[in-house]
């Protein structure tokens, strides 16, 4: 029997939305489960929720707010959680992302000292990726993006960041 989670579909809906160009619905929507969850909220969630959420905001430090939470959430996820989701996951594929995440927002905020070890530690963990080819490229290319924009220096948006 496949147990129907309404909190993923709602949080699918609202990435959508973003991902259309409606980032400001997105933005709202998300911030109404993430009202709805609570910080002590089941952490598969949470991780997924800040994670996206962090993508449709405006300003640096308020995504970085949002990177921070999906870390801590995925810091008290388990494999058993996640996999209830998707028989593949694994939370340790979880922190490329997570941890690109974060180093764009600290380059994006000027600290880049910060920014490259977070960048490391995505690059360390690219060997715990799932078997998802797109996701992978994605995340790859993430890490090219933000260690380029790093060389540079930018503290400017990235389209794909």
């Amino acid at each position: 029997m496949t147990v129907v989670d309404e909190t993923m579909i709602a949080i699918t809906e609202a990435v959508t939305l973003g991902r259309q160009g409606n980032t400001d619905a997105a933005r709202e929507a998300l911030t109404a489960l993430w009202d709805s969850i609570g910080a002590a909220g089941d952490p598969f969630h949470r991780c997924t929720l800040a994670h996206y959420l962090a993508d449709v905001q405006e300003h640096a430090a308020d995504a970085l707010t949002w990177d921070l939470r999906a870390l801590d959430a995925a810091d008290a996820l388990t494999d058993d959680r996640a996999q209830q989701h998707d028989a593949s996951l694994s939370v340790r594929g979880f922190y490329p992302s997570l941890h690109l995440n974060l180093a764009d927002c600290y380059r994006r905020l000027g600290a880049f000292d910060t920014a490259h070890r977070h960048l490391a530690q995505a690059r360390d963990g690219l060997g715990t990726l799932a078997d998802r080819p797109e996701y992978d490229q994605g995340v790859r290319a993430g890490i090219a993006n933000v260690a380029a924009a790093l060389e540079n220096r930018s503290t400017d948006r990235l389209p794909t960041n």
